[in-house]
């Protein structure tokens, strides 16, 4: 068990070659029918350069949801308020009707404008106005998707956040090449944020989303570095002997917890990154290791299996006894607090199997979300809605996301490749 839990600090991460494909495998009954019209389009080329209506219905669809009326079941396709007939949009059984247009104002400037209705009130939701470069529509278009799920749900959207994760590409004769890539939530504008010869694994995105934490064993042994994502700057905070692993961010993104060995056992430190003071939390003869930060920056979870098996435990951020949070299962590692800091995300082991589970703090119930048989590295989306993790399919690693409620599931699948190690970034 032991040599399981030391996967979980050293397990390789796989290749990246394109964009993740995004499958909905299961959803929610019921989900609110929605009608997204291509948006209008007044510029000098044939076409508007980008697809607008078709990223919102896929980004709608895809939290499970909505359920988006496929573009040839439309009867009209009104691009003006004055166009709009509601008994047609009610006669197919819609329940929202969002309609836009992309105006070209210059050399690759644009202002998208776009109106959210009730259909069978007919009368109008949400409306607005904003600027976007060419760069930048596909970005937009994520805007225009939490504006309306917020709006409809009341929960803040989380399409323009964007995803890290890990990538390798075997290059034969032992060799391997390994990517710490970022892409916007749908899988879309992959971006390398740095290449090694050797493993990179645990990327941890910064409280302000700017900064990715995450260890590298470029120089043949463990180190952690933080990078920032848009210059490609990078500092190496930890390169300490032994174990250099699991890094999580403080809520104000002044320390660093980690994993060290320099003690012998590996053990949680906390490495204040404005006076670079380190400082040991946890001490014994057990393995202690993947910290996760409480929303409050009070507390701390971790898992050790200092009870003989991988459990997870919670340990005031200035010392003092540690508590044991779970029981259900004989393997519970890997914690991470969801955004209301209300419940916990694991991974739980039982009779061979490794899935996705939630736990409640208030009442200790703990929910089984996931089917796989090795399902690891979950991190919750910033508005809670949805938690990503790596999966597998055979021996090919893959992304999925599931539901905090279990109900709905998708596939991340990167065409030619594999992907691990996944971390959605917070709000920005």
């Amino acid at each position: 068990m032991l040599k399981r839990l030391f996967l979980l600090l050293i397990i390789l991460p796989t290749p990246v070659l394109a964009a993740l494909e995004i499958e909905i495998t299961e959803g929610i009954e019921g989900a609110a029918p929605i009608a997204i019209v291509p948006f209008g389009w007044q510029g000098m080329a044939a076409g508007a350069p980008l697809d607008i209506g078709a990223v919102v219905a896929a980004d709608l669809s895809r939290s499970g949801r909505f359920k988006a009326l496929p573009t040839r079941d439309m009867l009209t396709k009104p691009t003006d308020a004055t166009k709009i007939r509601f008994r047609n949009w009610q006669a197919l059984g819609q329940d929202n009707l969002l309609i836009g247009q992309i105006r070209e104002t210059g050399a690759g400037q644009f202002v998208i404008q776009f109106q959210l209705f009730d259909v069978y009130k007919g009368e109008q939701l949400a409306g607005y106005s904003m600027p976007s470069s060419a760069k930048s529509l596909r970005h937009t278009a994520h805007r225009i998707s939490d504006m309306v799920y917020e709006h409809l749900t009341g929960q803040k959207g989380a399409f323009s956040t964007r995803i890290a994760y890990v990538t390798v590409k075997r290059l034969g004769k032992g060799k391997s090449q390994y990517r710490l890539q970022v892409a916007d939530a749908d899988g879309f504008n992959p971006q390398t944020i740095t290449t090694s010869a050797e493993p990179i694994m645990s990327p941890a995105w910064s409280p302000n989303g700017e900064k990715i934490a995450y260890v590298s064993f470029e120089a043949h042994r463990s180190a952690v570095y933080i990078q920032t994502v848009f210059s490609g700057k990078r500092e190496r905070v930890s390169s300490a002997p032994g174990i250099n692993g699991a890094p999580a961010w403080s809520p104000d993104g002044s320390k660093l917890s980690m994993t060290l060995s320099v003690g012998g056992s590996a053990d949680i430190y906390i490495l204040d990154l404005i006076t670079g003071s380190l400082r040991q939390l946890t001490k014994g003869y057990s393995i202690e290791t993947e910290s996760a930060w409480s929303r409050d920056g009070r507390t701390i979870a971790y898992t050790s299996d200092r009870g003989g098996k991988p459990q997870i435990y919670q340990i005031p951020v200035q010392g003092g006894k540690a508590r044991r949070l779970t029981y259900e299962g004989s393997y519970n590692a890997r914690p991470v607090f969801s955004p209301d800091g209300k419940s916990l995300a694991m991974i739980h082991g039982q009779g061979g199997d490794y899935r996705i589970a939630v736990l409640d703090l208030d009442s200790g119930l703990l929910q089984v979300l996931t089917k796989g048989r090795l399902d690891e590295s979950p991190s919750f989306a910033p508005n809670g809605s949805m938690i990503l993790y790596a999966a597998k399919k055979g021996e090919r690693g893959l992304l999925a996301a599931v539901s905090a409620d279990g109900r709905v599931h998708q596939k991340l699948v990167m065409k030619g490749g594999e992907v691990r190690d996944p971390a959605w970034s917070p709000f920005k």
